[in-house]
């Protein structure tokens, strides 16, 4: 009798979530078509300035940053790495999909970071906001693409869209957890300066969450590279449709192919990203431990 009862809960469930999206094509389709609009056209300048530098200088500037960022072996990475993309022509392949990355990942920070800043400020809304976070983790990557398909057809933007939802929820996570544990003694001491909610946020809080900020940027830039080339099921293009085509065709070589310019496009932009977590205090911020210190030791 449970598992009947459960089998008939799953299916009524199931026929909501139908009524749900078949209202939603009947009275919302103009804000959808704005939302596609909007989200390609994003993507199409997005992928218009990757590919306008020639790849030579796409990949010097690469290893330009890389060397500024991280050290001199990465930068020779990037170089070795590009050539290889470039030497299986498979380049067009991987600007697309890097496109399509910085789109969504864009986005997704877009909405991700204010809402984690909300959510250390205000603890309803992080009691709002935690279950569906729980919700958009948990989620078989899969299940996005169905209703991404239904209401934006195929192709880039339902890829996006569904890469958003998957890719957000860390950085609002980290966001949220880099607030809430800025020592005490700085908000203490940055009150005791005068500064006012919006100051203590920007000059205290933040600096001092930056490493933690940074760590849920780099895995949202990560997760979205994830379900990008997962998206290639749905139109996507890039590199997951070269994976695709491979176990559509039981072909090991292309597969293969593919996957190792995904590795190196991956590392790049993990390396790149974590480059950016380094502890930086700002001045005020070291003012204030400067201050704190005085005050204790008096």
């Amino acid at each position: 009798m449970l598992i009947l009862a459960a089998a008939h809960q799953a299916g009524w469930l199931g026929q909501a979530t139908d009524l749900c999206v078949e209202w939603l094509l009947a009275n919302a389709q103009g804000l959808f078509d704005l939302i596609k609009v909007s989200v390609l056209a994003l993507v199409s300048v997005t992928e218009m300035v990757l590919e306008w530098p020639p790849a030579w200088m796409f990949a010097l500037i690469t290893a330009a940053l890389g060397f500024w960022r991280v050290n001199g072996g990465f930068a020779l990475f990037v170089l070795l790495g590009f050539n290889l993309v470039l030497s299986m022509a498979l380049w067009s392949e991987m600007i697309a999909t890097l496109s399509l990355v910085i789109t969504a990942s864009g986005l997704a920070l877009l909405i991700g970071l204010p809402l984690g800043i909300l959510s250390a400020r205000s603890r309803l809304v992080w009691r709002l906001v935690r279950p569906c976070l729980d919700l958009m983790q948990t989620m078989p990557a899969f299940v996005y693409l169905i209703p991404a398909v239904m209401l934006f057809s195929t192709g880039a933007v339902p890829s996006i869209l569904a890469t958003l939802i998957f890719a957000m929820p860390p950085v609002v996570r980290l966001t949220h957890l880099g607030i809430i544990q800025v020592p005490d003694d700085l908000i203490e001491a940055g009150r005791s300066f005068g500064c006012s909610d919006h100051q203590l946020l920007w000059k205290v809080q933040m600096p001092s969450a930056i490493p933690t900020v940074m760590t849920g940027v780099n895995q949202t830039i990560m997760l979205s590279l994830s379900m990008v080339v997962i998206a290639s099921m749905i139109g996507g293009g890039g590199l997951g449709d070269v994976v695709l085509r491979g176990i559509q065709q039981l072909d090991v070589g292309m597969g293969f192919e593919g996957g190792i310019a995904v590795v190196i496009l991956a590392v790049i932009l993990d390396r790149l990203s974590q480059s950016f977590a380094g502890r930086r205090g700002s001045s005020l911020q070291q003012r204030l431990r400067a201050w704190m210190a005085v005050w204790r030791s008096s």
